[in-house]
């Protein structure tokens, strides 16, 4: 019988969570409800939503948000993971990062993260990335490991190349966002290509 499409046949029912995962300046962990200020601090930020399907975020958006995160966490295991990026020097949330199962059969998983501008251009991203693709292709045995972003987002692809995954593709006006059509990257690494870079 094939597998059901959200189901994570590489990850056994008795298997601990491959989280909270600890890097040099970060924490990634699951969402708290005290994290509720901090998540609306970078997700009413024009610019660091620019690119993205969602937001500025209104106070009620971000209740949402948080509100549909704590629900997400209850079951276990899960081919979806969203975690909070919380820098250790301060204890508070600077953003986001999801690693979720989009081709369980494959072993094929996709990464996207968003930060608060106050971070930008310290390697944070990167840093958090690392550490999910560390645990993508070692705790959850992953093949591969794809991530997408709008063309014009030159943090976010920066990113990835820094990481060493490889642009495959340009899709082109692939996504309507805020009312207009976007050009998307896709970018994406293998485990033996990232086993290489460690």
């Amino acid at each position: 019988m094939p597998t059901p499409p959200d189901q994570t046949p590489f990850l056994p029912d008795d298997a601990p969570p491959w989280f909270p995962l600890e890097t040099e300046r970060l924490i990634l962990r699951e969402f708290r409800d005290a994290d509720l200020d901090d998540i609306h601090a970078y997700g009413s930020d024009p610019r660091v939503s620019r690119f993205m399907d969602w937001g500025p975020n209104t106070p009620k958006d971000s209740r949402d948000f948080l509100d549909r995160q704590l629900a997400s966490q209850a079951p276990w295991p899960r081919p979806d993971v969203s975690l909070a990026v919380e820098l250790k020097a301060t204890g508070r949330v600077m953003g986001a990062i999801r690693l979720w199962v989009v081709d369980a059969p494959n072993r094929t998983a996709e990464l996207g993260y968003s930060l608060s501008r106050t971070i930008w251009r310290q390697g944070i991203g990167t840093e958090a990335a690392r550490a999910m693709l560390g645990a993508g292709f070692g705790a959850l045995g992953l093949h591969r490991i794809i991530a997408t972003c709008d063309v014009r987002n030159r943090g976010s692809w920066g990113v990835m190349r820094k990481l060493g995954m490889r642009r495959e593709a340009r899709m082109r006006r692939d996504r309507q966002i805020k009312g207009a059509w976007r050009d998307t990257y896709l970018y994406a690494l293998l485990a033996d290509e990232h086993l290489t870079r460690v």
